[in-house]
């Protein structure tokens, strides 16, 4: 492989990247992340304000049919109503009613997927609860905020047929769902686990630097593993240069593609492959140390940090 190839990205980022104690995005990563977050509350925000036109203006439209009549007193309610009148729900405000849902729908999505991109590239810390919830699941919350009122209203309207109820009604709940099926976020990134990853390439390699190419979502231990043989062109940098280009964890083959690099395996590398497998699917664990055998030496020596004094 050229070597202007295997350095695309490593040109930016020095020879030998030096560990570093927490991971933290690249500054292009979270200048890219607040653009994405500012498109996906702009694209909310529009959702919203539809969803205010539906109830606001179109659900309040209506056709009055009939002669007026003489006025009579409702015994139930003790309003005063007039016979022979009756008002219907338009058939055009129907058919924009359904065009909207549909137009809120794809703003919630679209901003949704945004805002999920912004979090891969600048996630928020576990440890910080609820704004890590809050965070990783807002695009859920604004599906249900641009939805639930206009269905609720839709269902009460008295001027709206029971087909155009139903019709609307099954329309919005169906887009309702899958706008907030598309927001929830099931196994959240996290700073966290993006320092575990690196963590886990500091200690096996003596330092911060994978390999990666175009496609894919992980990146790797060095530029030889079969993985990236595909013919793009190798990139190389820190962990976080390769979250900056879409690639969201460090691959799970450590074991091969240790030897294939022809770097030391650890002793309990199966133990460490499984610990970072649990990290990455959202579990909180602790990630091992890596246990090298007699006569190997080993790549950087990380002591453990003493105890927390009380």
């Amino acid at each position: 492989m050229a070597e202007s190839k295997k350095k695309a990205v490593q040109a930016g980022a020095g020879e030998s990247a030096e560990p570093a104690a927490s991971w933290v995005p690249t500054a292009e990563a979270k200048q890219k992340a607040t653009t994405f977050r500012w498109t996906a509350i702009a694209l909310w925000a529009l959702a919203i304000a539809g969803e205010a036109v539906g109830i606001f203006w179109l659900l309040r439209q209506r056709v009055v049919t009939g002669k007026a009549g003489e006025l009579v007193r409702d015994a139930d309610t003790g309003r005063l109503e007039e016979t022979g009148v009756t008002t219907t729900f338009p058939q055009w405000a129907f058919v924009s009613l359904l065009v909207l849902l549909v137009v809120i729908a794809a703003l919630s999505i679209t901003g949704s997927i945004l805002w999920k991109k912004a979090n891969r590239l600048d996630p928020a810390r576990r440890s910080d609860t609820v704004r890590f919830f809050v965070q990783n699941q807002l695009g859920a919350i604004i599906a249900i905020i641009a939805f639930v009122p206009l269905i609720v209203l839709v269902f009460l309207n008295k001027d709206m047929s029971k087909g155009q109820k139903t019709t609307a009604g099954v329309v919005g709940i169906v887009l309702a769902l899958l706008a907030t099926y598309v927001g929830v976020d099931f196994n959240p990134p996290s700073v966290e686990k993006y320092t575990a990853d690196q963590s886990a390439v500091v200690q096996l390699l003596g330092h911060d630097e994978v390999s990666w190419v175009a496609g894919g979502s992980v990146y790797h231990v060095c530029d030889q593993v079969s993985d990236i043989q595909t013919g793009s062109a190798i990139e190389t940098g820190t962990t976080a240069q390769a979250v900056e280009a879409g690639k969201t964890r460090l691959t799970l083959k450590l074991k091969s593609e240790l030897e294939k690099c022809g770097l030391p395996v650890p002793e309990n590398v199966t133990e460490i492959t499984d610990a970072l497998r649990q990290i990455q699917g959202g579990t909180t664990t602790t990630l091992p140390a890596p246990v090298w055998g007699a006569g190997v030496t080993p790549p950087i020596d990380v002591k453990d940090a003493a105890p927390a004094s009380n």
